[in-house]
């Protein structure tokens, strides 16, 4: 299934993501802020990072990915961004240490 892409670096998505736990399949809800979209055609890739606590969790979902069902966009940025890849919202590692 390919998703289409409506939204853009910067906005707040929810990823709707099927995992498969034995036999059952299930609907897990990913909220975070795109950070990057990559590629073109069928190697279409978007990147999305939330925070938990101190910790930053980072995903990268191919555009076709048959697990994939669905990304709502939750909220678009109340400024324009110029950026292509948002790597300034990345958290050092070194904070943590």
């Amino acid at each position: 299934m390919s998703i289409n892409i409506t939204f853009k670096p910067g906005d707040i998505v929810k990823v709707h993501q099927k995992i498969r736990e034995g036999d059952k399949t299930r609907i897990q809800i990913f909220r975070g802020v795109v950070l990057a979209i990559r590629g073109r055609g069928v190697n279409k890739m978007f990147t999305v990072m939330k925070k938990v606590g101190n910790i930053a969790i980072e995903r990268i979902w191919p555009v076709n990915s048959p697990m994939l069902e669905k990304v709502e966009v939750a909220e678009h940025p109340k400024r324009r961004i110029r950026r292509a890849k948002l790597n300034y919202l990345k958290v050092p590692k070194h904070h943590f240490a």
